[in-house]
């Protein structure tokens, strides 16, 4: 059960959780197996920034449940590729049932693909650039209560690298966004005190090599 105070879940396992999972299976083995995992990867990055922009206004489990949807009709994130979509393109992902289809987000991830080339070009990698703004461990935002947790809060942090961005030309990056990708993304470890893969995701931050 969940505990009101710590916002910990028991599995079917009997393993201690973050609440937000609900125990639903796919929702369950995200938790356990990508959220808060470092990951330097820049199609990866580039994915999950751009998914957690269609995410906006639905919730995490609408997307996940079309993540491989996603990938084949972009290309597997690969922005390279996306960043060539034409009109033409985004008019056959518009109907694309398998997506969420919602010409703006659509056509931002095709122009995001174009940054993200820029990015790199200038930086030598998307992870190079994000990662340089991992904060301090002490830099979280203030945990109201569970439903302000949910709402995937702001830091000081990700404000930043939503002005940033939004100066480089990116869309659907707004501050919020920011940080569910921070947090899904290893740049900060918010599974929260009592969950088993606190620890394990620490473990794993620590190992981490940066990039430069």
């Amino acid at each position: 059960m969940a505990t009101e105070n710590t916002g910990i879940l028991d599995g079917p396992d009997g393993k201690a959780r973050c609440f937000w999972h609900g125990n639903l299976p796919d929702y369950l083995h995200y938790h356990d197996h990508e959220w808060g995992r470092p990951v330097t990867d820049d199609r990866r990055l580039f994915e999950k920034i751009c998914l957690e922009g269609f995410q906006s206004g639905l919730s995490w489990l609408t997307i996940l449940r079309k993540r491989e949807n996603f990938r084949e009709a972009f290309a597997d994130f690969d922005f390279d590729k996306v960043a060539l979509f034409t009109d033409k393109d985004v008019e056959r992902l518009l109907g694309n049932a398998g997506i969420i289809r919602h010409r703006g987000k659509i056509v931002s991830t095709v122009n995001n693909a174009k940054r993200a080339r820029e990015v790199v070009d200038e930086f030598g990698s998307l992870a190079a650039w994000f990662w340089k703004f991992e904060p301090s461990p002490d830099e979280r935002p203030e945990i109201v209560d569970l439903a302000h947790l949910r709402a995937n809060p702001t830091t000081a942090v990700s404000v930043r690298i939503s002005k940033e961005l939004k100066k480089r030309g990116w869309s659907f990056v707004g501050p919020t966004t920011v940080y569910a990708f921070m947090q899904a993304m290893g740049l900060v470890n918010d599974h929260l005190e009592g969950c088993y893969c606190r620890a394990e995701v620490e473990k794993e931050r620590r190992k981490l090599k940066r990039p430069r």
